[in-house]
């Protein structure tokens, strides 16, 4: 268990600016779809970003972990925080609910178990990578 650390004033500018890029990257891919005649395409496409979110955090998580906190803030919470969105998933699912119901419980499985199993998968790719840094890197010697 990672033990808590003091929330600094660069972890909170590491978090904004990381947020800032985050909301950016899911407007450029969500925005231009409000065009398309398409009920399902703005859903999808928040599910497809929140299922990559959650992959890219945990390999964020299981590659950096506690070693340095500012990168971890800045991509983790920051950038894949506001590239990610649980509260538009969870509007989508009730819009769709309405019209299309059996579709908008496909959409809350695939979202809440792909988003585990992808969140799964990056924190043991993360853990590879360190790993081969480990056998890579020769250990420090204490002079």
């Amino acid at each position: 268990m990672a033990r808590t650390r003091a929330f600094t004033p660069a972890a909170f500018v590491a978090v904004v600016l990381g947020g800032a890029i985050g909301v950016a990257l899911r407007t450029l891919f969500v925005v231009p779809l409000g065009a398309v005649d398409d009920a399902f395409a703005v859903p999808a496409a928040t599910l497809v970003i929140n299922l990559a979110g959650s992959l890219l955090l945990g390999l964020v998580v299981g590659w950096i972990g506690d070693s340095r906190p500012l990168t971890r803030a800045f991509f983790g919470t920051g950038v894949l925080g506001g590239f990610t969105t649980y509260s538009a998933f969870a509007v989508h699912v009730v819009e769709l609910g309405g019209t299309a119901p059996v579709l908008s419980l496909a959409l809350a499985a695939v979202s809440l178990f792909g988003g585990v199993l992808a969140a799964g998968i990056g924190l043991r790719l993360g853990h590879g990578i360190v790993g081969v840094r480990a056998r890579i890197e020769p250990p420090e010697v204490a002079e």
